[in-house]
């Protein structure tokens, strides 16, 4: 159960949308990192909060792929594999990062710290290959950086 300040909060930004659907990502978002991600309850309280049906709800989520409808680690790594970053490394950065992390793409590492994500554009095109971590978006990631990444995030946990 969302706390009531949260709630509130989220029904103040629906209020502002021109229509419910407008708040949808940021709502589920919002849910999503009070939970961790995208639990079924928080599909519920996400279709309460929009007056839309949890099935409604459930197409956006699986529409959008940085909501999980899955649990994930506490930082999750988006590994940009468009044809920009692929064409300069992602393959090699994959898995330099699976290999480091002892998972294969879309794993969670076993204390529960990283999930390792391929994606689509992340739109660093002219330096790829781009990964993300939050919300923070790294560029040229050769696999010393990508260590020095992991190592910071961590550290900052």
């Amino acid at each position: 159960m969302i706390p009531e300040e949260l709630k509130k909060e989220l029904h103040a930004r629906v209020a502002t949308a021109i229509t419910p659907r407008e708040a949808a990502v940021d709502v589920m978002k919002e849910l999503q990192r009070h939970y961790g991600w995208l639990t079924d309850e928080a599909v519920h309280e996400a279709a309460e909060l929009l007056a839309l049906s949890p099935l409604q709800v459930e197409e956006l989520a699986t529409f959008y792929e940085m909501i999980y409808r899955r649990p994930v680690g506490k930082r999750v790594l988006h590994v940009c594999d468009s044809i920009s970053c692929w064409a300069v490394g992602y393959e090699t950065l994959m898995a330099h990062l699976g290999k480091r992390l002892g998972v294969e793409p879309g794993g969670t590492t076993a204390d529960g710290m990283f999930t390792l994500l391929p994606c689509a554009c992340l739109g660093l095109c002219g330096d790829g290959p781009a990964m993300m971590v939050g919300e923070t978006l790294y560029g040229k990631v050769t696999p010393e950086i990508a260590d020095e990444i992991l190592a910071k995030e961590r550290q900052g946990l």
